[in-house]
């Protein structure tokens, strides 16, 4: 292994001042599960490893503000929003996808601002924070900026974070109505998905009043599929129209190919998931009431 400095601040200022914008190879360190990854395949040979274990417990809380909005810290463990009282209550989209990440090992010890940040394509958390309206809260050494979850991602493990900046806190909005992640893999139900598909509606009586769609995985970046968000809403939920939409979203998304299958099957995975996980969102919906 190549040597490296292994730091240990004890302040978020602190751990800002230690992170250098022009070397790629200085990282924070939350969790590590992706940075343990990166170098044991070699790809990341870090000079320096900030470690962001004692900054503070703030940034690890988990609450419902009084305005309905959930607040999660960056450096919240995914298991932690999992089991936490308010999530399941308030944000069960939030909850469901985050039993199926990866194994309950990582969930234990990765945070949510890592597994953003990262922003591998094959992530759960992206689309689904985006789908919910999520809020990121990113600071640097000249203070903190606010960004939608959907703009976070730019590209293949690319994010607007800058290298001396930090995911610090999420703010998620009470989620709008009925919602679904379905995650569609090759192997294990663990593994990386081919697909994901995050589904959040508003519904008034029948009609759809707000629909978000957004699928990872089979794109670089998380994507919303607005043709077939606005299809939902202008003619609802009928087998023919789910189809419809189904169909738009096949035509609008920029789907790649990679390990886990050709830009043909992801289009056939999208076609049979975006029904399934609209109907998968009513359901749950109909099991609580």
């Amino acid at each position: 292994m190549t040597p490296f400095e292994f730091l240990l601040p004890y302040s978020l200022d602190e751990a800002l001042s230690l992170l250098d914008p022009e070397d790629p190879n200085v990282r924070p360190v939350g969790g590590g599960t992706a940075v343990m990854l990166m170098m044991k395949a070699g790809v990341l040979r870090p000079t320096r490893l900030v470690s962001l274990q004692r900054i503070g417990s703030q940034h690890a809380q988990i609450e419902r503000r009084t305005d309905g909005t959930l607040l999660i810290g960056g450096l919240a463990r995914l298991s932690d929003i999992e089991a936490h009282p308010a999530v399941r209550e308030g944000w069960p989209l939030l909850a469901q996808a985050l039993r199926g990440v990866a194994n309950p090992r990582v969930r234990a010890v990765a945070t949510i601002g890592g597994n953003l940040s990262h922003a591998d394509p094959h992530m759960d958390m992206p689309p689904v924070m985006a789908a919910l309206g999520a809020t990121v809260v990113i600071s640097g050494a000249s203070g903190s900026r606010e960004v939608p979850a959907d703009a976070l991602c730019t590209g293949y493990y690319e994010t607007v974070v800058k290298r001396d900046e930090l995911i610090t806190e999420l703010r998620v909005p009470p989620q709008a109505g009925p919602g679904a992640y379905l995650k569609l893999t090759t192997r294990a139900a663990h593994d990386w998905p081919a697909l994901g598909l995050a589904v959040v509606l508003g519904l008034q009586g029948e009609r759809v009043t707000s629909a978000s769609i957004l699928t990872g995985a089979a794109t670089d970046s998380p994507t919303r599929l607005r043709n077939a968000q606005s299809i939902l809403m202008q003619r609802g939920l009928s087998a023919p129209v789910l189809r419809e939409a189904a169909e738009a979203a096949v035509a609008e998304a920029p789907l790649v190919a990679d390990a886990h299958g050709s830009a043909a099957y992801k289009r056939q995975l999208l076609r049979v998931a975006l029904p399934r996980a609209v109907q998968a969102a009513l359901n749950r919906t109909r099991s609580l009431a």
